[in-house]
């Protein structure tokens, strides 16, 4: 399930990119922290989605979670989009548990959801996306030296 707003071409975007050996979570936003895109696909479609966003965005580059699969995913990346496309590794640990928060604050808990305690709560979908989007807002972080909200 993909997620789309509007965007401004205007401003420079950055394409979040949460690698994985089954599938991935793909983000876009803006330096203004506006989030234009996110979805979760299967990680053979994973270069094709991302080749097919920076034809879509002005994408000037691409954070992404340093953990397992990174250094293997950094070389095909490099290797089909082109060496000279920045790729940023962003320290992704901790990320899956603030992806769960940040699943019910993005789409909140309806039905039996709603009477769960917070930490007993099961998003219903991946949330690899969600985990791009945290990677972008803690590389901008980085950048201005703000903890990430």
């Amino acid at each position: 399930m993909a997620s789309e707003r509007q965007f401004s071409l205007t401003q420079p975007m950055i394409l979040g990119f949460d690698p994985g050996k089954d599938k991935c979570g793909v983000a876009v936003m803006g330096l203004d922290r506006q989030l234009c895109y996110h979805e979760v696909v299967s990680s053979e479609a994973a270069i094709g989605v991302i080749q097919n966003l920076r034809e879509k965005y002005p994408i000037t580059l691409l954070v992404m979670g340093d953990q397992t699969t990174s250094k293997r995913w950094k070389k095909d990346l490099q290797s089909q989009l082109g060496e000279q496309f920045n790729i940023i590794p962003v320290d992704e640990r901790y990320t899956t548990l603030e992806a769960r928060d940040r699943y019910w604050q993005m789409f909140p808990p309806t039905g039996l959801n709603k009477i769960l305690p917070p930490g007993m709560r099961q998003p219903p979908r991946p949330i690899d996306d969600i985990v791009a989007i945290l990677l972008i807002e803690r590389y901008l972080a980085r950048l201005t030296g703000k903890n990430a909200e």
